[in-house]
């Protein structure tokens, strides 16, 4: 069984993409929105949430989890799997810098993902001439997770946050958060539009397709989350497309 995680709502950005591909394809869903957002927090915090997260998957019998969050990703992926060695983890960080060309690469994220320096070390272990523009943004998780995408406000943040890699003239920008490519089309409007966009949930899908497909069958679909409430389910049913009732998640 297919189990994701993520620190809040924006790991559904992961599930959108996957029921786009495989509309009929069974998973367990977690979202910590009791805890979120994630990266704002240590790394020993993050590295004890992320187990805590696999361990309620695991219970519920998923044998390949998908990593929704990029700061678990940067920072918990060598606990996760000494933890659990016999769960096959997909992390959204490698398929993102995967799909990143060019001469001048942007990355934005959460500031644990950024301060890690994961994408910068990664993508120069690729290209060591390539330059690598990296940015905290750490209200864009918060503004997602209170559906504040079409707010003025929200827009003047985006820009300020993106001037520095748009004096940059990047050629590609990793989209560092699966909470961001909620975000797109305001990101767009502050970058030129030869830059290219890569979103993290489509590049993972695309692994998970490759080398786990037989984990994409049909089955039921069942989300939790940590702090359930109708705004939660209200964002998810508008984002997915479907009425979406969250169950409430205990973790050890």
């Amino acid at each position: 069984m297919l189990g994701i995680f993520d620190s809040g709502v924006g790991g559904l950005t992961v599930v959108k993409e996957l029921l786009r591909r495989h509309p009929s394809s069974g998973f367990i869903y977690l979202g910590d929105t009791a805890r979120t957002p994630y990266g704002n927090k240590s790394a020993e915090t993050i590295r004890r949430y992320a187990v805590e997260d696999a361990r309620f998957l695991v219970d519920k019998g998923a044998t390949t989890i998908l990593v929704a969050c990029n700061s678990v990703s940067a920072v918990a992926m060598d606990e996760l799997r000494k933890e659990f060695p016999t769960i096959k983890f997909f992390e959204v960080i490698t398929p993102a810098v995967l799909s990143a060309t060019g001469k001048k690469i942007g990355v934005i994220g959460t500031r644990a993902t950024i301060g890690s320096g994961v994408y910068e070390r990664r993508l120069k272990e690729r290209d060591p001439n390539v330059e690598v523009i990296s940015q905290a943004c750490p209200l864009f998780v918060p503004l997602v997770e209170e559906n504040w995408i079409n707010k003025p406000e929200t827009k003047r943040i985006v820009r300020t946050y993106l001037e520095p890699i748009r004096r940059q003239q990047v050629d590609a920008l990793i989209l560092g958060c699966t909470h961001y490519p909620l975000l797109t089309k305001v990101i767009r409007v502050s970058l030129q539009k030869r830059v290219k966009i890569i979103d993290s949930p489509s590049a993972l899908m695309d692994t998970v397709e490759r080398e786990a497909a037989s984990e994409l069958v049909d089955g039921t679909q069942k989300y939790y989350f940590t702090d359930p409430s109708a705004a939660t389910d209200a964002i998810a049913t508008k984002w997915l497309g479907t009425m979406i009732k969250g169950v409430r998640a205990e973790l050890a």
